[in-house]
């Protein structure tokens, strides 16, 4: 018993036989490299309590292979080294409580192959990973009250780890709204995490239905709620490129029609007896009675196949009335 006489180191004077030592209430200091207390292999109970140890090399406790019981509470300690406990591998009590450890190095439970009680109270924990918490299955007691838990949605394997081993005083310190709570008692919607929880084999296709309707009402948030900004300019902007494509095709219709529409003059056609409207004039005035015949004489049947390119003149079209002023016209040549 050498606990509480302000030592800085083990005495040196103490048999190497020993196998129960308690240093608690000094100021041992911990060597940076080696091992602490490498003159006492039988050891099987060491109390370290109440030292301001405040961090542990690696394998500073790898010459006690006996130890059985190791106590470390109180001792200001934050951080703890995946190698801190090598060679501990007959451990079978671990006290960590009342410390200020913030997170758990998962390889450090690695060496602790017959740890049987793992008190963790009272320290600053908030959160314990999947692995670490796997880990522990192994452990048959831990103890994880008075700790600062946070009982969101990341708390929910912690949350079914204290369910299975029916844990009880492990209480929430936040949200504000669960403080005082305890995690065991808490279920998916009240850690936040209702809108991402399966749906077990057991439940109907309406209850589906239903819990996925009342799912959808909830509005979205984080990434998700603030993504419809995006949305709108990324149709303000197809619809400005379709506006403007538009106007491109329009602009190049018009430039066609335009070209299409420009007038240039005809060149002039005559025909045997001069223009077709010349001719036509005359044919009209040739037929229209008797004293314009003897101005202009009736033009014969080659000269109304000339003018005529269609070909629609048929025998017999001049009826026998209209005949009748040529022969006279005929008689009258003949008379003079």
């Amino acid at each position: 018993d050498c606990n509480g006489k302000s030592l800085l180191h083990a005495p040196s004077s103490l048999p190497s036989n020993i196998t129960s030592l308690d240093l608690s209430f000094n100021s041992l200091v911990m060597p940076r490299h080696g091992t602490l207390l490498m003159h006492f292999p039988s050891l099987r109970s060491l109390n370290l309590s109440s030292n301001a140890l405040l961090a542990l090399s690696p394998a500073v406790f790898s010459n006690l292979g006996a130890l059985r019981l190791l106590d470390l509470s109180s001792c200001s300690i934050a951080y703890l080294h995946m190698d801190a406990f090598k060679g501990l591998g007959n451990l079978h009590t671990l006290l960590l409580r009342n410390n200020s450890l913030q997170e758990l190095e998962v390889p450090f439970f690695l060496p602790l192959k017959a740890l049987f009680h793992l008190d963790l109270q009272h320290n600053a924990l908030v959160s314990v990973d999947t692995l670490s918490l796997q880990l522990m299955e192994a452990v048959p007691q831990v103890r994880l009250e008075g700790n600062p838990w946070v009982c969101d949605c990341t708390a929910r394997p912690l949350q079914q780890w204290l369910q299975r081993r029916q844990a009880v005083q492990v209480t929430c310190a936040s949200p504000p709204g669960l403080r005082g709570r305890e995690v065991a008692a808490l279920d998916s919607q009240d850690l936040g995490c209702g809108m991402k929880q399966r749906f077990p084999r057991g439940v109907s296709t309406a209850q589906q239905i239903t819990a996925t309707h009342s799912n959808t009402t909830t509005p979205p948030s984080g990434k998700g709620g603030r993504s419809w900004p995006y949305l709108v300019g990324f149709l303000v902007a197809a619809i400005g490129i379709s506006i403007l494509i538009a106007l491109a095709a329009k602009c190049k219709l018009f430039h066609k029609n335009f070209a299409s529409y420009r007038h240039r003059p005809l060149p002039e056609t005559s025909s045997i007896r001069g223009s077709p409207m010349e001719d036509s004039s005359s044919w009209d005035r040739g037929s229209s009675g008797r004293g314009a015949s003897k101005n202009h004489p009736m033009p014969g049947a080659a000269d109304l196949q000339a003018e005529d390119d269609d070909g629609f003149i048929e025998d017999n079209y001049i009826q026998p009335s209209e005949q009748l002023p040529e022969e006279e016209e005929r008689e009258l040549h003949l008379s003079i």
